[in-house]
């Protein structure tokens, strides 16, 4: 794929994660949505700083330049996906949990895998592989919901 061709699909995921967004906070529980955003934002940036500052991942063809980092997935495609698997794992109990981060988790890494096989989007180096994004992937999932349960049990006390 050419560089062209490769930023034209990063503006088409930039406009569909937009838009994803925007209908994700028309759903009730507004609030506990936003909270995971953010806070799955700050994580995915810190982990993305932290791969990309060791030299296990590059990202050679960025929309945005002066990062180093994919802050379209990291602040955007990401986040957006974990709201969903938030919603998706509201009212379920830990096996459901566990088997919905599967769910979600692992279409991520099988499409980071093509992406890192297929384009110069993101480049793997120094050992990294699909099985350690899927383990990030699915480890931040739970994380962020475990965090998310304990201000739900929080705020109702």
């Amino acid at each position: 794929m050419s560089k062209r061709n490769e930023l034209i699909f990063l503006r088409i995921l930039f406009v569909v994660s937009i838009g994803f967004f925007l209908n994700l906070i028309r759903k009730p529980l507004l609030k506990d949505w936003l909270i995971i955003f953010v806070f799955k934002s700050y994580i995915a940036s810190i982990l993305d700083y932290l791969v990309v500052k060791k030299g296990y991942i590059t990202y050679p063809v960025r929309i945005f330049k002066s990062f180093d980092i994919s802050v379209l997935f990291s602040y955007l495609i990401f986040p957006v996906t974990c709201v969903y698997y938030n919603q998706a794992t509201k009212n379920s109990r830990l096996p459901g949990i566990l088997f919905k981060c599967l769910l979600f988790s692992l279409p991520s890494a099988v499409a980071e895998h093509f992406i890192e096989k297929h384009t110069k989007l993101v480049q793997y180096k120094k050992g990294w592989n699909s099985s350690f994004s899927f383990l990030s992937i699915a480890l931040t999932f739970l994380f962020v919901r475990t965090f998310i349960s304990i201000v739900r049990k929080v705020e109702k006390a």
